[in-house]
């Protein structure tokens, strides 16, 4: 459908999630919708604003998010004749034909809406969007609207706080598919994770839907999967340049693990290793070796893990190739992150290969803000954190809670009173205005009145942009 965005035309695609019609909301919101063409007051202008109460996590700040998804629902809002029988069957009967004529007709081309940017850092009471239009359509707005925000806004935020406590140098990975609720709730933690901070996700259809950097290795099934090297039919391998081949990797790596083995640098650090995970290492590395990531706790971190991924690195280091890293899932991660640095380091050192010392490693299993917290504290070697059930389920906060209040209607401002100071809905339509320092630095976000004079300072930004 065609919409305008600051004066310009264009197409807007429908919603991500087919699911999201105009029946994805409450049936109060159609019995108001029909009370109102009853009261000949459907077409009234009425304003709306939508915000939440308190910053979600205990924290001081919410990340806004989902503005996207309700552009795409308003700009495609139509009634199909199959959704306005079923509305009709809801209905009690004594509902007038009439009405449904009118929702045959309705859309959303006489409805304004005014939003702060998406990914911005935002605040209580701020209206994160302000609806504008007849007064029955935009009711049927409100329930979408305030799902598409509350979760998206919700997640968002989490992720935002995973990325301070982690630190800008880090990179985290979204891993929550699996443990999601749902298949919505995957992709929508997906997407909104990504605005809130996070570098990449597992999630194959996120990244295909919304672009997103796709990461992902093998799991412990893939290592326990394999027995022995003997299982490994398929040896050679092309130098990166591809001006030779090797045509045994595997009796290039098990000279390397020979090598270190008895080097005097690792002192004995480990004897045999498991064989079995080195087979699974070595056919991952065949399979992709501008790629090579090992989940290395299968086993034994240090003994087998940690040596068996170094032996395939290395033999990867002779044909051109650099080996990505290894994963910890499991385990004291600090400790055991710090032992894998000394590890890399002493290679470089003894064997001569520059940047091995740098290797990445990757930490996974369950972790949350105050893991990553305890992590900082103990002092750790991560360089990349995959985090996944704390992340997107929100498990620290099952809803933001926006609300969507009536603040004007037929240019009167309307107020909701409640006995409960916090409940109070701030009428009339606004502007906002986010003031800044000498150094760029935000101070304070401003509310006035939609008539009244811009704030007088040296430096202010207009939180709203207009879509209609």
């Amino acid at each position: 459908m065609e919409a305008k965005e600051n004066g310009a035309v264009r197409v807007i695609d429908g919603p991500t999630n087919p699911m999201v019609t105009p029946l994805l909301t409450d049936l109060y919101q159609f019995t108001m919708a029909y009370a109102y063409w009853k009261a000949g007051k459907h077409n009234e202008r009425a304003v709306f604003d939508l915000y939440f109460r308190k910053n979600p996590f205990g924290g001081e700040f919410t990340v806004f998010a989902g503005l996207e998804e309700c552009i795409k629902l308003i700009a495609n809002f139509k009634l199909t004749e199959e959704e306005i029988s079923f509305i009709r069957e809801s209905l009690p009967g004594s509902c007038e034909e009439g009405f449904f004529n009118y929702l045959r007709e309705i859309d959303c081309s006489d409805v304004e809406v005014y939003a702060i940017a998406e990914g911005t850092v935002v605040f209580p009471k701020v209206p994160l969007l302000r609806v504008e239009g007849p007064v029955a359509v935009v009711q049927l707005l409100e329930t979408p609207v305030l799902n598409l925000v509350n979760f998206a806004s919700l997640v968002a935020t989490n992720a935002a706080r995973h990325r301070l406590v982690a630190g800008k140098s880090k990179m985290l990975l979204e891993f929550g598919l699996r443990r999601a609720q749902g298949p919505d709730g995957a992709i929508g933690a997906s997407k909104y994770c990504y605005i809130g901070g996070f570098d990449a996700t597992s999630n194959v259809a996120a990244g295909r839907l919304f672009g997103i950097p796709l990461r992902g290795t093998h799991s412990h099934a893939f290592v326990s999967s394999f027995m022995s090297p003997d299982e490994i039919l398929e040896r050679s391998l092309c130098s990166s340049d591809g001006s030779s081949t090797c045509e045994d990797f595997v009796s290039l790596v098990q000279s390397w693990l020979s090598k270190m083995q008895w080097s005097k640098s690792l002192g004995g650090i480990f004897g045999e290793t498991n064989q079995s995970e080195l087979a699974a290492f070595m056919s991952y590395a065949l399979a992709f070796p501008n790629n090579f990531l090992a989940l290395v706790d299968t086993y034994d971190v240090i003994r087998s893990g940690v040596p068996n991924f170094c032996a395939v690195a290395l033999a990867l280091s002779d044909l051109g190739y650099k080996a990505v890293g290894i994963r910890l899932d499991s385990g004291d991660l600090a400790y055991l992150s710090g032992e894998a640095r000394k590890i890399f380091h002493t290679i470089e050192k003894e064997f001569g290969v520059p940047g091995f010392g740098k290797t990445s490693i990757t930490a996974s299993n369950d972790l949350n803000e105050e893991t990553l917290d305890a992590l900082n504290k103990q002092g750790h070697e991560v360089d990349c954190y995959g985090i996944g059930t704390y992340l997107v389920t929100c498990y620290a906060q099952a809803a933001l809670g926006c609300v969507f209040k009536l603040v004007e209607i037929n240019n009167q401002p309307r107020i909701k009173l409640s006995e409960d100071v916090s409940k109070v809905s701030i009428p009339c339509k606004k502007r906002c205005y986010r003031l800044y320092g000498k150094e760029g630095y935000s101070l304070v976000d401003i509310m006035t009145g939609e008539n009244e004079p811009c704030p007088k300072v040296l430096t202010y930004s207009s939180h709203y942009s207009a879509y209609n």
